[in-house]
């Protein structure tokens, strides 16, 4: 870049032919950027090559190999590349002996500030428990309910559930046979006579909301308190049934999915701009759904969602001028928020099957659009390096949080709603306060694009996927990576964790869902870990391949059923947008 600057374009080339080789493995994508850097006014214009050369780059290096560098380098007085080392490289010197580059997932990162100011923001306070008073805690205690009359008068409604309607979707519906029904109330009972007692999500301290809540209904909360009382316990050996929902005859025009949290519906948004739902409820009564049975008994049921003829299986929802990017159901699946290339967000009502409302704020497109916890919020992310946070009853958005380098891929909440998590192709994670709009953590080690993010149901853990196949587990308190877990082969495009928080799913642009033991990742300690080298094969409990269809999205419904979907996909074409 410095040659580029002082017009030697030439000699520049050369360099960058002589040496990209060496960088291939780590920095693949840097390169392809920098490769289009021909004239000094590229270099002006170009964002990353300005942080490249402001910025220093971190590298781990260990007591042993640091003092044989200084040595080498002031024998042979080689001063300009002293000069080079001291203005554009970060050591963090580690006691000890060499170890593997392979184990360690911070060896060399690139951060816009310094590392200590990184540092410095991990050393804020930040309080990962969960709300107070939460159903699920209610339910702990013994399953009080608040009557009407205990309730605020200004509730914000948030539709009623059937519960038949339900009982019928997470079962019958999805093509299983009623032998498995059977099955599954019989380990249902076991579940609920079995339950240790040590769960994580109890155990987990509690914390004050920052947002004020939306009120929920009295019968709302029966039909919640009823699906937490049938929750399936999971753990490394009770893993869950699965159900994948395949998309069919897309032509590649699929973006992205998402499901209900109870399974009943799925939206699939499309690059002709359009939002489509299928209600299960329907489509069960005349689709095609084929059970498999999985080794050590996990059933998945699979059910195809395409063009059948006749009259349209689905709810066509038209109101974006270009490419839907991310859908997001809120908890009780009466409204869906939209985000498109269009850089507008819509919410729609799957009561009314209309659009309420056009959300305008960002400035290009929205990468990713995510209800809350508790409805009613909901957090967006944009090419334009921002997330938002937006309440479904102002147009403006609450807050702005600006500090990544790059495009902001994906966005999730924090399960006490005090926070949200951001995922960049600046290849950092962050933690922001929504009470403030701060950034409170960086989370610093992805060695390619974040696309996707799940929180941990206790708060204390947080799963990140890149675009590279690896998944890192981060301990939120500390900002450290916890462990790395490798096994996907390309882009991991959705995560979820198990409604107790045992066990991480993950679907990938290689074809498969895997299935994650999250107290084992968890507690292996980072000394042993590289002792043994690649550990992490053994927490990777089980992978469920599917025929030829990338996995868009994931969703554990609230009794611990997991959905997935996906567009069956020919010829497997890695990227989705």
């Amino acid at each position: 870049m410095d040659l580029v600057e002082k017009g030697h374009i030439q000699e520049a080339r050369t360099f960058f032919n002589s040496f990209r080789e060496d960088h291939e493995m780590m920095h693949a994508r840097d390169l392809q950027k920098l490769e289009g850097v021909l004239s000094p006014s590229h270099l002006e214009e170009m964002e990353f090559a300005h942080s490249l050369r402001q910025s220093k780059v971190k590298i781990k290096i260990c007591q042993y190999s640091y003092e044989l560098l200084l040595q080498f380098l002031h024998k042979t007085k080689l001063t300009t590349m002293l000069g080079i080392v001291n203005e554009h490289i970060n050591f963090q010197v580690s006691p000890g002996q060499p170890s593997s580059i392979s184990d360690d997932a911070e060896v060399v990162t690139l951060i816009g500030s310094s590392q200590d100011e990184a540092t410095l923001i991990n050393q804020k306070e930040i309080h990962w428990g969960l709300l107070e008073d939460s159903l699920e805690e209610r339910l702990e205690k013994g399953g009080v309910l608040l009557s009407d009359s205990e309730k605020a008068d200004g509730e914000i409604k948030e539709g009623e559930l059937d519960e038949n309607k339900k009982r019928s979707i997470e079962g019958a519906k999805q093509g299983m046979p009623m032998k498995k029904l059977k099955k599954d109330k019989a380990v249902n009972a076991t579940a609920k006579t079995g339950r240790p007692e040590a769960n994580t999500v109890s155990m987990a301290p509690r914390v004050k909301p920052e947002l004020t809540l939306p009120v929920i209904s009295t019968e709302v909360e029966k039909s919640i308190l009823e699906d937490l009382r049938n929750r399936v316990q999971l753990s490394s050996v009770s893993l869950p049934s699965i159900s994948f929902y395949t998309f069919i005859n897309t032509h590649n025009g699929l973006n992205c999915s998402s499901i209900s949290h109870d399974g009943s519906l799925v939206a699939g948004g499309f690059s002709d701009s359009s939002l489509k739902i299928w209600d299960m409820a329907k489509l069960g009564q005349d689709a095609v759904g084929s059970v498999l049975q999985g080794e050590n008994g996990t059933t998945s049921s699979e059910q195809f969602l395409g063009s059948n003829g006749g009259k349209r299986p689905y709810t066509l929802f038209q109101g974006h001028s270009g490419p839907v990017y991310s859908a997001t159901f809120s908890p009780l699946g009466d409204y869906l928020l939209s985000s498109s290339a269009d850089s507008t967000i819509r919410l729609w009502s799957t009561k009314l099957n209309a659009n309420l409302v056009c959300y305008k704020g960002h400035n290009y497109p929205v990468w990713d659009v995510q209800f809350s916890p508790v409805g009613h919020y909901f957090a967006s992310a944009s090419h334009d390096r921002t997330a938002r946070i937006w309440s479904m009853d102002r147009i403006q958005p609450l807050r702005i949080m600006a500090g990544h380098l790059s495009d902001v891929d994906c966005v999730q909440w924090h399960a006490n709603c005090n926070y949200i998590v951001t995922g960049s192709s600046d290849k950092t994670v962050r933690l922001w306060d929504v009470q403030s709009g701060e950034c409170v953590r960086i989370f610093i080690g992805h060695r390619s694009m974040v696309l996707s993010l799940a929180m941990s149901p206790d708060g204390r853990y947080m799963a990140s996927g890149d675009e590279d196949g690896a998944i890192m587990m981060w301990d939120l308190s500390s900002g450290r990576c916890v462990t790395p877990l490798m096994g996907h082969t390309s882009c991991v495009w959705t995560l979820a964790f198990s409604c107790e928080g045992s066990l991480l799913a993950s679907g990938s642009a290689d074809c498969t869902v895997k299935l994650w033991d999250v107290n084992t990742s968890t507690k292996v300690p980072r000394t042993e870990e590289n002792k043994g080298g690649s550990t992490n094969r053994l927490r990777s409990l089980k992978t469920l391949a599917t025929k030829s269809t990338p996995v868009y999205s994931l969703r554990f419904s609230r009794r611990n059923l997991l959905f997935a979907a996906g567009a069956l996909s020919r010829s497997v074409d890695y990227s989705l947008h």
